[in-house]
């Protein structure tokens, strides 16, 4: 399994059929495994999960990083749904599983004659969870999506990016794996019911509306407004619009991530004073120019100008250090490669070794 990390077996005994591909649903069916149930994955034998050729970097190994991050602690097998017995042997795994998942494309589960209500009178304790582009009720219901359709259908794209600037996507795939884990959750609480009642139920997950969850901080800025206008693109600012300094600062040796990120709380007027304390310049802290948010955010050039003025003499994890042992909210921007070299993940099971058949 792992080098580092101890399995836990909270989900011990229970049993997921899984058809799921890509990664919004194998994001769900993971963290599953992860957990302790047993998922067997079912593919395709003529070419398995389109995942497994997805951003591959080894011609001769057919399972691309991608899949494998995606894909843990699963058992495999090939099943042709195409054929009577394909689908008769899926059944029989239905028969005696808890879950079963799947993120086809809109109809054709139930062409296959794998819907929820054959697998219901076959198992009616079975939890049948479905991840959509768009759900139902939906005028998008039978249209495909991916991730990137899910964040500009579901919000994320339009508040992503600087004011005057077009939308942008932004760089994480809370569409695929932020849909996954939320019907993860929802598949927890469908197995906790079902200890006390018997009964499965059918779970469906939009990934459109899952996306939405995720900018619910912008609805709230949107009502704030009056609901008069959409939220707007903040850049790198708080979407709640929180008071200067709140941003990116350039740091040494001034490469291509070489910055921080430096909050100052609305709720904490102190992390203002002690942040001109560390940058030395507490001839600023009876300044009134700066005596509140909103002179502070009048002055927001300004004060941009005096922080980088010290950040651009530390590096970026000097600046979090020193800043964050002050009692600032200060985080250096890492980078995929810093992060994965990082030792302390490796040794909290964070970053883990696996071994892939």
């Amino acid at each position: 399994m792992t080098e580092n990390y101890a399995p836990l077996g909270c989900l011990k005994g229970v049993r997921v059929v899984d058809l799921t591909q890509f990664e919004a649903g194998p994001t769900c069916t993971e963290a599953l495994a992860w957990l302790g149930a047993e998922v067997v994955k079912i593919e395709n034998p003529k070419s398995g999960d389109p995942g497994r050729r997805i951003a591959a970097s080894d011609p001769k190994n057919p399972d691309s990083f991608y899949f494998k991050i995606l894909n843990a602690n699963k058992k495999s097998a090939t099943v042709d749904l195409k054929t009577a017995r394909g689908v008769e042997l899926v059944k029989e795994l239905v028969k005696k599983a808890d879950v079963f998942a799947e993120n086809l494309a809109p109809g054709t589960i139930e062409r296959l004659g794998l819907g929820y209500d054959v697998l219901k009178e076959i198992n009616p304790g079975i939890i049948y969870c479905q991840v959509k582009g768009f759900g139902e009720g939906s005028p998008y219901e039978k249209s495909l999506a991916f991730d990137m359709i899910a964040q500009a259908s579901g919000g994320t794209m339009s508040v992503t990016g600087y004011p005057g600037d077009p939308p942008a996507k932004p760089g994480c795939t809370i569409g695929d794996t932020g849909t996954g884990m939320l019907m993860a959750i929802s598949v927890l609480g469908a197995l906790y019911e079902k200890k006390a009642t018997g009964k499965g139920r059918r779970l469906q997950l939009a990934m459109q509306d899952s996306v939405m969850h995720y900018i619910r901080t912008s609805f709230a800025v949107m009502n704030q407004q009056g609901n008069k206008q959409a939220a707007p693109r903040m850049g790198a600012q708080s979407t709640s619009g929180a008071p200067a300094p709140c941003g990116i600062y350039p740091t040494k040796p001034f490469g291509y991530n070489d910055y921080v990120y430096i909050f100052c709380s609305r709720a904490n007027p102190e992390h203002w004073t002690r942040l001109l304390k560390v940058i030395g310049r507490e001839d600023l802290i009876d300044d009134p120019r700066f005596a509140t948010n909103e002179e502070r955010n009048k002055n927001e050039d300004f004060i941009n100008e005096v922080i980088t003025e010290w950040t651009k003499n530390h590096t970026k994890v000097e600046a979090m250090q020193i800043i964050g042992a002050a009692g600032v909210p200060a985080g250096a921007i890492h980078d995929t490669l810093e992060l994965q070299k990082d030792e302390s993940f490796q040794k909290r099971g964070i970053m883990q070794t696996m071994h892939h058949p």
